[in-house]
C-alpha cells in the first residue's frame, strides 16, 4: 500500500500541481516514505519548492518529552528553510507563517484520537488559510485504531488544545478525513485536497488499521507502539489524574495506571466484578515499575499492563475509553477518599479539572464519583454520542 506522500511523489500529475509553487510542510519524526526517508527531504530531493517547514507539539523532531514543553523557531542546518514552531509562542500559524507558502501539505501521523493534538492543528491551518487564501492538502495516513468509534461528545464551551469540536474522544477518522469534516462543520472557504491512501483496509486483519507493511515510529515520543495507539484513546485520561501513565518507563500510556499506594491486583478484580464485558478485547497484566521521571519518580508502582495485540486483541470488542473508565470506578469503590482527580494546568487551561479538558466535560468525572452511578449509566451515556457521529461522519469516508 502506498500512503499519500508516496503516492505524491510517484505520481507525476500530483507534483506537476506543485510546480512553480512555495510549498510547506507540516510534520514530525514519523512523517516519513515508505522508503523512511523523511518527507522535507523527500519532497526537496524531487525538486519541489519547499520554502518553509512547520512543526507540531513535540516539534519537527519529536524531541520535546511532555505537554506543555515548546519548541522555538529555527532555520533548517542542511535546506536552510525556516522551521516554525505551531507549539511555542503561537498553536496556530501567523500571517507572516502563512506568507512563507501558497500551498501548505499536512503530513502528520495521528492516533485517532481527538485529545492528541495534531487534529486542533489541522483545524488552526485550515482556518489560517482560509483567512490567508492560501491552498491546503492532507497526505492522508492510517488511522492506526482503526474505525471504532467510542467516548462522549466534547459540549459547546469546553473546546481546547486538545478538544477542537463536537466530536467522540475515538473519532475513527484519518487527517484527510478530517478535514472535510472540520470543512463542513465551521464553514470554512478554503481550497483542499486529500491525497488519499492507496490499498489502505482499516478492518482488515491483522492490522486492523495500521498495515503491517509498514514500519512504527513514534509521531510523539511516548507513542511507541501500535499497542499504545490502539489504547490511547483511553491511557491519556491518566494525564488528569494522579496515577502514573507510565511515563518516565520503557511503556508509557500502555498501562490502564500505577501507583506506590494502590493494590492492582485487587482493582483489577473490582473491575472485573463491575463491569467484565469492558475488560473485553484485550489482555490485562498486573505489574510492577519505578518510573525514572514524572509521577512518582523513584517510587515502585503497583501497576496493571493493557495488552491489545497479538491473539489477546480482538478489535470489535475493544473499548479503551470505557476500560480506562472503568479502572477509575474501582480505583474509588476501595479508595473511596483517593484523591485521583489531578488539579493543575493542563494544555494551558487553567479554569477547569484536567480529567474535563480532556473528556471535552465533566461528565466521566462525575460519574466515577457518583457512588450510585453503574456501568449501564455511562454506557447509555457514551453511546448516543457514539452512534450520533457515526452517522454524521458516514458520507465523509475516503475508504
Amino acid at each position: 500500500m502506498k500512503f499519500g506522500i508516496d503516492r505524491l511523489l510517484a505520481e507525476q500529475d500530483l507534483l506537476a500541481a506543485l510546480v512553480a509553487r512555495r510549498v510547506a510542510l507540516v510534520a514530525h519524526p514519523a512523517s516519513v516514505t515508505e522508503d523512511l526517508t523523511h518527507s522535507l527531504d523527500a519532497l526537496i530531493g524531487a525538486g519541489v519548492n519547499v520554502t518553509s517547514a512547520f512543526g507540531p507539539q513535540h516539534g519537527l523532531k519529536g524531541d520535546k518529552q511532555d505537554n506543555m514543553v515548546e519548541t522555538a523557531d529555527e532555520l533548517d542546518p542542511l535546506h536552510n528553510i525556516p522551521v516554525f514552531s505551531l507549539y511555542g509562542e503561537v498553536r496556530r500559524p501567523t500571517p507572516a507563517m502563512m506568507d512563507s507558502a501558497d500551498v501548505f501539505l499536512f503530513d502528520l501521523q495521528d492516533l485517532g484520537c481527538r485529545i492528541y493534538t495534531f487534529v486542533t492543528t489541522l483545524l488552526y491551518l485550515l482556518e489560517e488559510a482560509a483567512k490567508a487564501g492560501k491552498e491546503v492538502w492532507v497526505l492522508d495516513r492510517p488511522n492506526p485504531a482503526g474505525r471504532p468509534v467510542e467516548g462522549t461528545t466534547l459540549l459547546p464551551g469546553q473546546e481546547s488544545f486538545v478538544g477542537a469540536g463536537p466530536m467522540p474522544m475515538r473519532h475513527g477518522l484519518t487527517m484527510g478525513e478530517m478535514g472535510h469534516w472540520f470543512i463542513r462543520q465551521f464553514a470554512l472557504d478554503v481550497e483542499y485536497r486529500v491525497v488519499s491512501m492507496q490499498g489502505w483496509q482499516p478492518d482488515a486483519a491483522p492490522g486492523f488499521g495500521w498495515p503491517e507493511s509498514r514500519i512504527w515510529i513514534n509521531p510523539s515520543p511516548n507513542a511507541a507502539s501500535i499497542n499504545m495507539a490502539r489504547a490511547y484513546a483511553g491511557t491519556v485520561m491518566l494525564e488528569g489524574t494522579t496515577l502514573s501513565e507510565g511515563r518516565g518507563t520503557t511503556r508509557p500510556l500502555e498501562v490502564l495506571f500505577g501507583a506506590p499506594d494502590v493494590d492492582a491486583r485487587a482493582v483489577l478484580a473490582e473491575m472485573h466484578r463491575l463491569a467484565p464485558a469492558w475488560l473485553a478485547g484485550c489482555a490485562i497484566r498486573e505489574c510492577w515499575f519505578t518510573p525514572t521521571f514524572h509521577k512518582h519518580s523513584g517510587q515502585l508502582c503497583s501497576a496493571l499492563m493493557i495488552h491489545a495485540e497479538g491473539r489477546f486483541y480482538d478489535h470489535a470488542a475493544f473499548r479503551p475509553w470505557r476500560l480506562q473508565a472503568l479502572a477509575f470506578k474501582a480505583i474509588r469503590r476501595l479508595y473511596p477518599d483517593y484523591p485521583i482527580w489531578r488539579d493543575f494546568p493542563y494544555e494551558y487551561e487553567f479554569d477547569r479539572l484536567a480529567i474535563d479538558v480532556i473528556n471535552g466535560g465533566p461528565s466521566l468525572r462525575e460519574w466515577v464519583d457518583d457512588a450510585a452511578a453503574t456501568p449501564r449509566d455511562l454506557d447509555a451515556l457514551a453511546a448516543g454520542d457514539e452512534q450520533a457521529w457515526q452517522a454524521e461522519i458516514a458520507d465523509l469516508l475516503l475508504y
